[in-house]
This record gives C-alpha cells, sequence and structure tokens, in this order.
C-alpha cells in the first residue's frame, strides 16, 4: 500500500525493526488500528469525560420542596424530563420514571449540573408562596388579634380569662393549674379578640414556648402581692425570642397587701419599663376577682394590634397550627388548631405532616359545631386518621395527589429515622462505657396522657430527673387509656405506667394485676414528679443512718464458768437495750464491734436499762473486758436515700 494512503498513519518517531509486524497491519483490517484508536482514546477521555460533566456556572435560582418528582424538577429547570433523567443515569446511576419522586439532596445536585441554584422550602411554604404572589392587597382584611396568657403559676392566669371570658375554666383544671393549651375567642366593641391560655408550671415551659410561636400579643400576668418570680422571667424570655408585644396585667390588686407600685419598679429593672414611666409598655392594674379594669385591658389589646396592622385574607386556602391534639372516646382524633391565615370549611382536604386527610367536622371553643373558621380562629378538627404533632403547620390542600405524595414521602423518610434512632451497633467505647455504669440503675416509664403536648412535656421532664445513679427511660409516650399492650411491654421490660388525666381499661386492669405491673394515675402534675422521685429512691441501695443510744461504764467484772465474763455496768447517759450493737472502748482506742448476748438487770432478764442503773452485759464471743472499760449501744436505722435530682 501507498505510505501516504489515508488508512495507515506514519508515525513521527522512526520505525521498529520488526518489518514483519508493520507488513501486517494492512492485512489484518482495523484490529491494530482500533487498539491504537482505544489507547489514543483512552489518554484522551478523562479529560473529554471530565469537560462533558463539569456543572455549568449557576445563572439561575429555583426552589425545590420535599417529595419533588421528576417531571415537577424538569419543570422548574424548563428542560425536558428526559434530559434529567438522562442525567440521572449518567451521573448517578439511577434510572427513575418521570413520576419518581427525589431525595431533596439529589434534586440539589441534579439541578446543579443545569447551573441552577436551589432553595429549599416545604410543601405548606411552597404553596403559600404561590398563593401569595396571586393575592393582592385588596384581598387582605383586618383579623383578631391572637394573644397569649403567661405569667408565674397561681398568679391568677386562667381566672383572669374566666372573668374575661364569663366562664370558669379553673374549677375544672385539676388543683386549679391549667394543665395544657387551651383557646378561646370574645368579642369586645364588635371586634374578635382570640387568648391562648397556657399552663403555669414549670414543666410546661416547651408548651409556653409553644403558645408564644402562633401569638400577637403576649399578656404577662404579675401578682401584685408577690410579684416577678422565675416563671415570670420565662414568659419575658419566651416573648421577646418570639418579637411580639407585651402586655403586662397586673393582678390581684384588691388585696390589702399588694404593691402595684413594686411590680412595676420590679419589671422596670427587667427592662420593661411601664408607659407612665416613660417607657413603651403597657401596664394595667387589674382583677379578676372583682372585675376591675377588664375593659380597659381589653381596650389596650386592640389598641396595640391595630398598631402591628394584622391582616390576613379569607378568601384563600387555609394554613394553621396545631395547638394541641387528644383522642376522644367517641369521636376519634381531634386536634384543636389555630387559623393563621385563610379560611378553613367543613369538607376540605389537608395535609399536616405525615398526615393526610379531610375535615369531617369542626367546634368552636364552647363545643358549638362550626362550618368554617376564619383567621385568628381555633377550632377542633376531627377528620384525622391519627394524632398528628403538636405544633405542627395545618394546610388545606387542592391537589390531594400531590399532598397523598408528600405525605407518602414524609412517611419514609420518618421511618429511616427511626429505624437510624434503633440501630445500635456495639463499639469497644460503648461496651467501656456500660462497664464503667455497673451501678447505673435503669427506671423504665410507660407514659399515657389525656393530649399529645403533656405525653411530650412530661417525657422530657421526668427523663431530665436522671442522675449520676439512676437513669430514667420513657419507652413508650402516647395518648390515649392504658391498654393491654402497654401492660404487656410494662410487664416484659419491668417498667412503670404513668397515667395523666387517663385511667387503665378494663382489660388493662386485669393484665396488670396479674403481671403485677403497677400503674401510677395523675392528674396533677406536682404529684406525678413526687411519685416518680419516690419510685427513683426504692431503687436504690438501702442507707444506714448510725444512732448512739447510750454508754455504761464497766466497773466490775465476773469469770463464770461456761458462760465468759460478765461486765457489771453503770449506764452513764441514755439506754442500753437487748437488741442493740456495742462497741467496747478502752482509753478511747475501740478494742471490739459486736452484739449483746445478755443483759440482766439482778437476776431477771431485762429488754433494756435505762440511764443512772446497774446491769449487766455479756458480749457474744468477747470475753476481754476490764474495769474501766465504756460500752457504746448504737443501732443501725434505715433511711430514705436522698435522690440528688437534676430537675428539683
Amino acid at each position: 500500500m501507498h505510505p501516504t494512503s489515508p488508512l495507515r498513519a506514519e508515525p513521527s518517531t522512526p520505525l521498529p525493526t520488526d518489518t514483519r509486524r508493520h507488513q501486517t497491519k494492512p492485512t489484518v483490517r482495523g484490529g491494530p488500528r482500533k487498539r491504537e484508536d482505544r489507547e489514543e482514546g483512552n489518554l484522551r477521555e478523562p479529560s473529554r469525560r471530565q469537560a462533558t460533566f463539569e456543572p455549568p456556572p449557576i445563572d439561575r435560582e429555583i426552589t425545590i420542596s420535599e417529595g419533588i418528582t421528576v417531571k415537577e424538577l424538569s419543570e422548574k429547570l424548563g428542560v425536558k424530563a428526559n434530559l434529567v433523567i438522562k442525567k440521572l443515569v449518567d451521573t448517578k446511576k439511577v434510572f427513575a420514571t418521570i413520576n419518581q419522586t427525589l431525595d431533596v439532596k439529589l434534586a440539589e445536585e441534579l439541578a446543579r449540573l443545569f447551573g441552577a441554584s436551589t432553595n429549599q422550602v416545604s410543601f405548606e411554604e411552597e404553596s403559600t408562596q404561590d398563593l401569595e404572589l396571586v393575592e393582592g392587597e385588596q384581598d387582605l382584611v383586618r383579623r383578631a388579634p391572637v394573644v397569649t396568657i403567661m405569667g408565674h403559676v397561681d398568679h391568677g392566669k386562667t381566672s383572669l380569662l374566666d372573668a374575661i371570658r364569663q366562664t370558669n375554666v379553673a374549677a375544672r383544671e385539676a388543683g386549679g393549674i391549667t394543665q395544657h393549651i387551651g383557646a378561646y375567642y370574645i368579642e369586645k366593641n364588635g371586634r374578635k379578640i382570640v387568648f391562648i391560655d397556657t399552663p403555669g408550671h414549670q414543666a410546661f415551659t416547651r408548651m409556653r414556648a409553644r403558645g408564644a410561636k402562633v401569638t400577637d400579643i403576649v399578656i404577662l400576668v404579675v401578682s401584685a402581692d408577690d410579684g416577678v418570680m422565675p416563671q415570670t422571667l420565662e414568659a419575658i424570655d419566651h416573648a421577646r425570642a418570639a418579637g411580639v408585644p407585651i402586655i403586662v396585667a397586673i393582678n390581684k390588686i384588691d388585696k390589702p397587701d399588694a404593691q402595684p407600685e413594686r411590680v412595676m419598679q420590679q419589671l422596670s429593672d427587667r427592662g420593661l419599663v411601664p408607659e407612665s414611666w416613660g417607657g413603651d409598655v403597657v401596664m394595667v392594674p387589674v382583677s379578676a376577682k372583682q372585675g376591675t379594669n377588664l375593659d380597659l385591658l381589653l381596650e389596650m389589646i386592640l389598641l396595640v394590634a391595630d398598631m402591628q396592622d394584622l391582616k390576613a385574607s379569607p378568601t384563600r386556602p387555609a394554613i394553621a397550627t396545631v395547638l394541641e391534639a387528644k383522642l376522644d372516646k367517641g369521636r376519634g382524633p381531634v386536634a384543636t388548631v389555630l387559623v393563621r391565615n385563610g379560611t378553613l370549611r367543613v369538607g376540605d382536604f389537608f395535609i399536616c405532616g405525615a398526615l393526610f386527610g379531610r375535615v369531617r367536622a369542626m367546634f368552636d371553643d364552647r363545643g358549638n359545631p362550626a362550618k368554617d373558621a376564619e383567621p385568628s380562629m381555633p377550632v377542633e378538627v376531627i377528620g384525622f386518621e391519627s394524632l398528628p404533632e403538636v405544633g405542627d403547620t395545618f394546610q388545606a390542600v387542592s391537589d390531594t395527589s400531590k399532598a397523598k405524595q408528600i405525605v407518602i414521602y414524609r412517611e419514609a423518610k420518618a421511618r429511616e429515622v427511626a429505624m437510624a434512632k434503633g440501630a445500635r451497633v456495639a463499639t469497644l467505647q460503648s461496651l467501656n462505657e456500660q462497664f464503667k455504669e455497673g451501678d447505673l440503675k435503669d427506671l423504665n416509664l410507660i407514659i399515657k396522657a389525656d393530649v399529645g403536648g403533656t405525653a411530650e412535656v412530661l417525657s422530657d421532664t421526668l427523663q431530665a430527673l436522671s442522675n449520676e445513679k439512676i437513669r430514667i427511660r420513657v419507652l413508650r409516650a402516647g395518648v390515649g387509656a392504658i391498654t393491654e399492650d402497654d401492660v404487656l411491654l410494662a410487664s416484659a421490660s419491668e417498667a412503670l405506667i404513668i397515667g395523666f388525666n387517663v385511667r387503665a381499661e378494663r382489660n388493662a386492669q386485669s393484665t396488670a394485676e396479674q403481671q403485677k405491673v403497677d400503674i401510677r394515675t395523675h392528674s396533677i402534675i406536682y404529684e406525678l414528679i413526687d411519685d416518680v422521685k419516690v419510685a427513683m429512691t426504692g431503687l436504690l441501695e438501702p442507707v444506714y443512718r448510725e444512732t448512739v443510744q447510750g454508754h455504761a461504764e464497766v466497773r466490775q467484772t465476773f469469770k463464770i464458768s461456761k458462760v465468759g465474763t460478765i461486765a457489771g455496768c453503770y449506764v452513764s447517759d441514755g439506754v442500753v437495750r437487748r437488741d442493740s450493737q456495742v462497741r467496747l472502748m478502752r482509753d478511747g482506742e475501740l478494742m471490739h464491734t459486736g452484739r449483746i448476748e445478755a443483759l440482766k438487770r439482778f437476776k431477771n432478764d431485762a429488754s433494756e436499762v435505762k440511764n443512772g442503773l446497774e446491769c449487766g452485759i455479756s458480749i457474744v464471743n468477747f470475753n476481754d473486758i476490764q474495769e474501766g472499760d465504756i460500752i457504746e449501744a448504737f443501732a443501725m436505722e434505715r433511711v430514705m436515700p436522698e435522690v440528688p435530682l437534676a430537675v428539683r
């Protein structure tokens, strides 16, 4: 073949000496040629691949939500869906369909390969953004202010709300203490005001914080006779963290020892300066018992609300927050929700966390049926398949297929998280820590409460009681009556069942008696915590305390065959008993510790000999008793061990 033929490339280096190899190149069509091409191609391939898969510069930003599909991502990117699928196969080796759900992290990486940065939002936030773009200023109307009542325990928060609402909620609360959030509304001058009553006990700090997140105004109730207390300071911190204005209601001014000026001074020292002193905090002296200045307090609430210019759109689908959730015996899962925006109607489909459902019925704060709920209105909603989490966002949806898709995605994620928590791999370090914790005892608890928020808070509060000797483990924290399944779990794990405002079912009670499972029911949180402290104390080793009963001076000794040495003694103080333990002291040194074998008064046996009397004492297996020795009688008494609790 001619040397200049295009099928043959002339090398730039001298030809090798083996001419037979080069003579066979034209005869084997494409063999060596292809091998050379492959070798050259392999040298160039990394740079070609690098140029192909290097992400382009970012030229736009898109928002992606959880559970986004391949089709939705392609629409946001402005490319065809088959290109997204091809990129998935090429880069991630993932074979996906057009309707397949993508993980958020994977969707972010794909968007970056197409030159787009991402902003992650939840499904609720994304739907809210779309609605806000559509609605205009003309759709917004003035809404009712949401007011949260906060303050120290027993400062009259619920009593003040009762006086405003003209009801008697406090009488229904166990021990006069609010155990969970209640939401109510009243009308003043033709306008509505919504109140959220939060518990005052320190264990419900998280519940109070949850109330502050949905509120527009905080009313800080301070007793005029008590002044600023620890939970008053907590309430101030929650209100400041939420960034909402504070109105101070100085309650119980009708009491003879009330000092409103002192309360104002204490609050001024903590940054809440009253308007009358040149500050910006409204302070109203009130009396819930006599109804003093309640109208003035309501007018101040409306005035502060007008300054905030609170508006909402009643024409859009509702978005709300779950304040409380409970299992009702006749109605099933029931949630108290506060509508933040839009109007919630009976028949609306909704998504709430990992739950999808339809509003079957609604009831207002007085238990009356309601067909719709406007912005800022609290209602009880029936239509949940299971209990929602307290604090979840409740969103009315029109695209039910998309909502169901999001729920399936969230359920899968929740299962992954639960499995990750349950899978604990034993390591040398963890085993070493277990050996070190050989003296650590576990108190297993199963908690059942009437509402979800209470169960959540009780679980955190009781686990915080753990210390270096006893660890409290909450195996289950649920809502509803104590069931047979709870009893069987407690029996298998040697757990104590705590019921708060709930009772045990009949089958569960009989099973508990058979399995010897202890069920404790309470309606006041103070008593519940004290009960758990007693249970913790029972796990500790017995503690004994030595009590000195008396002293006897040896004045003469008698040696009797087959009996031993008898000490003739004079009881100088206290009392010597037949069952006492004794120490024999000689010249200030301890010679022996033992028990009394015989105690006689003259020739008769005596159970005890008191101060100023003489007696004869013999000590078990000890005869080295001399005149002048001192016999000290003492007893070891078992006392209740003190638990060094982390939370008092």
